[in-house]
């Protein structure tokens, strides 16, 4: 019997009556474009990565905590789909994306010129993040109006991190959604193979190095040896 790929798994699923429905959450609205901030032209229209640290794409996803409102600031790389930066706050101001982007930059170091694609919320299209994007020598560029396809891959990785690492749960306090995150984006880039990445993790792609920490857990495992049973 011919490999069963995942969108045919999902047929068969559906058709069995066996797939899982998730359960409709309250949707909170994290985007606001009715501003009168410059808005910057979207920069790839005419340009795909070909490498990693050419293109970082940026969201804000809600995550639900019982003692404090929490919103997640995610920088994905378009290359290697590596989650490059990230920053929980407490509220959706543009702090939130700058610390995101501090993060992001401190652990990869890109080269000057990098483009920093995003929606046109508020939190992207205001001076406090234009100046930090500026005075790192990074270029800003942004969807067109009311077109989320175009920043397709940053809200697609909300989706993973919600569906997949369950991040969609309510945590009681500010700190499990801390933790749970730090978890979560360790193993999504480090251990979650991608189909369009020719199976290899994001964090494989990014570095170069292929077969690095998932490499080195299988040969631990391949490599055990139980111990025999002694004799009666």
């Amino acid at each position: 019997m011919p490999p069963i790929g995942r969108d045919r798994l999902a047929s068969i699923l559906h058709e069995a009556h066996l797939k899982v429905r998730w359960p409709k959450t309250r949707k909170v609205q994290t985007t606001y474009s009715g501003h009168t901030y410059a808005v910057q032209p979207n920069f790839l229209k005419a340009f795909q990565a070909t490498a990693p640290n050419q293109v970082w794409v940026a969201d804000i996803t809600y995550i639900s905590v019982e003692d404090s409102p929490a919103y997640l600031f995610l920088i994905t790389d378009q290359y290697s789909r590596k989650i490059v930066g990230y920053y929980l706050a407490r509220s959706l101001h543009a702090s939130g994306a700058i610390e995101a982007l501090k993060v992001a930059l401190a652990q990869h170091r890109p080269p000057r010129g990098i483009i920093h694609h995003s929606d046109r919320g508020v939190q992207y299209c205001c001076h406090d993040f234009l100046d930090a994007i500026h005075g790192w020598e990074l270029r800003s560029s942004m969807t067109d109006a009311d077109h989320c396809a175009q920043n397709a891959l940053a809200e697609c990785m909300n989706g993973i991190l919600k569906r997949e690492f369950l991040l969609a749960l309510t945590f009681a306090r500010f700190s499990d959604a801390k933790r749970a995150i730090e978890d979560a984006i360790h193993t999504y880039n480090t251990f979650r193979p991608h189909g369009s990445l020719n199976g290899l993790t994001p964090a494989e792609v990014h570095s170069g190095c292929v077969g690095g920490e998932i490499g080195a857990w299988l040969t631990e495992i391949l490599a055990f040896h139980a111990p025999r049973p002694r004799a009666a």
